[in-house]
C-alpha cells in the first residue's frame, strides 16, 4: 500500500488555515473523498474521540489523527501542513506541522493498521519531514510523497 493509493489531490492540503486542533481536525474530515464519507460531522466525532484518549500529536512536528466510524466506507486519508505549526498536545509539547488524518469503516482493520504503519515509517525521515513543510502547492506535496514512497518501495 502507498499513500497515494489512500489520497486524491483534493486530499492533499499544503496550506491549512485552522488555528487549533479543533479547527484542523474539521478542515481534515472536510477534504475526505465526499465518496468515502457518509456524515462529516460523525467521522468527525469519531476522530475528536480517539484524540480524548491520547493525543495523536507523536512528535517531531507529526500529527497522524485516525478514527472508526460506520459513517465510512471504505479508508480514507488526507495529508494537511501547516508551516506556522499548530498547539496538538503532541507528545514532546512542540508545535505540529504535518498532519495526516485517517478514517476507516469500524469493522476494517488491516489496511488501516498499514497506512498507520507506512505513513509512520515515510516520516520518520527529517528530510522528508522538511520537504513537506516546504512545499508550496498540493502538487509540490504530490510530488514529494511520489519520490519519498519510490525510496521506500
Amino acid at each position: 500500500m502507498t499513500l497515494m493509493e489512500i489520497l486524491s489531490g483534493r486530499s492533499v492540503i499544503a496550506g491549512l488555515r485552522g488555528r487549533n486542533k479543533r479547527e484542523i481536525l474539521k478542515e481534515l474530515v472536510d477534504a475526505v473523498d465526499s465518496e468515502k464519507v457518509t456524515d462529516r460531522q460523525k467521522v468527525l466525532e469519531a476522530v475528536l474521540l480517539r484524540e480524548e484518549i491520547m493525543s495523536t500529536g507523536i512528535g517531531h512536528g507529526i500529527a497522524i489523527p485516525h478514527g472508526k466510524s460506520e459513517f465510512v466506507s471504505e479508508l480514507g486519508g488526507v495529508l494537511g501542513i501547516k508551516r506556522e505549526g499548530v498547539d496538538f498536545d503532541a507528545l514532546d509539547d512542540q508545535p505540529t506541522f504535518i498532519f495526516f488524518l485517517l478514517v476507516s469503516p469500524m469493522d476494517v482493520s488491516g489496511p488501516h493498521i498499514k497506512a498507520l504503519a507506512r505513513i509512520s515509517r515515510l516520516l520518520k525521515g527529517e528530510a522528508f519531514r522538511r520537504h513537506l513543510i516546504e512545499s508550496e502547492d498540493s502538487e509540490a506535496l504530490i510530488t514529494c510523497i511520489e519520490e519519498e514512497e519510490k525510496l521506500h518501495s
